[in-house]
């Protein structure tokens, strides 16, 4: 060992400090590469990300750029589901077709050739007379309908005919509650129509009105839902103006037997527009007249229903007051039409939704009589309190606006009732079968 560490001048030792690099390898800058992807796999999964990123191109391909027209105010994309999209924002209120939850169609039009894209529609009050029928135009339509009800004055037979059909729901839910639900469109009618109903708990009445419109604004807001409320002829009160135009204010008694109601639409209608101009919802106001048709229950104390229901009961027409009293009849087809073009339509409202033919409570009992029984006999009965004197729409705007007009006379839209109604009092399953098929074409 002791030698190892022995100087011997004669040999000369190599300097610590001094480097001679390798000698560079031909190819290496191929070889390396080469070398670095063999090792660990790490060619395979260059190859697995290749074909990843080539299915995904494939199954998901990118949208060309939009076309912008010059000076337009809309620029139009055309993704897979052929829907259109407004790029500007601050438009969306003013597109005039919904298409889909979420989207807006400015042009109102669909691509010919293309199938339209169904919506996903709620309908509260959906199981009533006026709803039901609207349900029945919706589904026939293509959409999917969310049917609301308490079934206070809804019947769950009006829809019965759809279950089964998966565009079809129906949910036992009061307005008064929230709701949580994700729709394109709202069709607000939930609220007890007729004297009999809404004066049966007044109280009950206002809230529906109130608290269950607030609710349905809310969620139109939440979602990004169009909104359409089914307001009433009855905000005119006992008019002062004849025939009644949109921008009359109204005669009404704000604490009257009625005002539940009454008052209950008015303020219905404020929160609608507060929620419009406030919250930026897109809302529509529609205010119907006195329909009739299939499906009205039989004893709520409208005119009509109790007409006919005592023209086959063999009693006597109970006519109140002095029987001058002039109210306008529309068929509920009619009106189902107007709903739908004012819900797809660019403009707000209010719209009246009425049948301009004007009759006194003694003319309709004549054509009840015609119609039904010409041996009925005639009752004439004390009159209600604040019962308007003259209801009589004034429907410029809406032939002007919407391109809507009634098309059912009273003489032929009354048998089609009767029918319904011969069923439902005597089962007369023959007869309500064709009542059935006459209300759906």
């Amino acid at each position: 060992m002791g030698s190892e560490l022995i100087y011997r001048g004669s040999e000369t030792q190599p300097s610590s400090h001094s480097y001679s690099p390798k000698s560079v390898k031909p190819w290496a800058s191929v070889t390396r590469p080469i070398h670095y992807l063999l090792r660990e796999q790490r060619l395979l999964f260059v190859f697995v990300g290749i074909a990843i990123a080539t299915l995904i191109f494939t199954v998901f391909p990118t949208s060309p750029a939009p076309y912008v027209a010059p000076h337009s105010r809309f620029t139009t994309l055309i993704p897979d589901s052929i829907t259109y999209f407004p790029i500007e924002t601050q438009q969306k209120f003013s597109s005039a077709h919904r298409l889909g939850f979420g989207s807006t169609n400015p042009t109102g039009k669909i691509p010919l050739g293309l199938k339209r894209k169904g919506l996903r529609i709620v309908v509260t009050g959906g199981a009533g007379f006026v709803g039901s029928h609207l349900v029945d135009r919706l589904i026939a339509r293509g959409d999917s309908v969310i049917v609301v009800d308490n079934f206070f004055t809804g019947r769950k037979q009006n829809v019965m005919h759809h279950f089964g059909n998966p565009n079809f729901e129906l949910i036992r839910h009061d307005v008064v509650e929230p709701l949580l639900l994700e729709v394109d469109q709202i069709y607000h009618l939930a609220c007890p129509a007729s004297p009999v109903h809404y004066k049966f708990n007044p109280v009950k009445t206002i809230k529906t009105n109130v608290v269950g419109t607030l609710n349905m604004l809310g969620l139109a807001k939440r979602v990004g839902a169009r909104f359409l409320l089914t307001s009433t002829s009855e905000v005119y009160g006992d008019p002062l103006q004849h025939p009644q135009k949109e921008t009359y204010w109204g005669n009404v008694n704000p604490i009257g037997v009625r005002s539940c109601y009454d008052e209950g639409k008015r303020t219905a209608e404020t929160l609608t527009m507060d929620y419009h101009r406030g919250a930026g919802v897109e809302v529509r106001i529609a205010r119907i007249f006195n329909t009739y048709g299939p499906r009205m229950c039989i004893d709520d104390g409208r005119v009509v229903s109790n007409f006919v229901a005592q023209a086959l009961r063999k009693e006597p027409l109970t006519v109140y007051g002095d029987g001058k009293q002039t109210r306008s009849f529309q068929y509920v087809s009619d009106l189902v039409e107007g709903l739908m073009r004012l819900m797809e339509g660019e403009h707000i409202g209010p719209f009246n939704l009425g049948n301009p033919g004007e009759f006194t409570m003694l003319e309709l009992a004549e054509v009840v009589q015609e119609t039904i029984d010409p041996n009925a006999k005639i009752e004439f009965r004390p009159n209600t309190e604040d019962d308007p004197h003259k209801r009589k729409p004034d429907i410029s705007r809406a032939k002007e606006l919407l391109g809507w007009e009634p098309k059912v006379s009273l003489r032929k839209g009354l048998p089609l009732m009767v029918s319904d109604f011969r069923q439902r009092i005597f089962g007369d399953h023959k007869e309500g079968s064709n009542t059935n098929n006459a209300s759906s074409s």
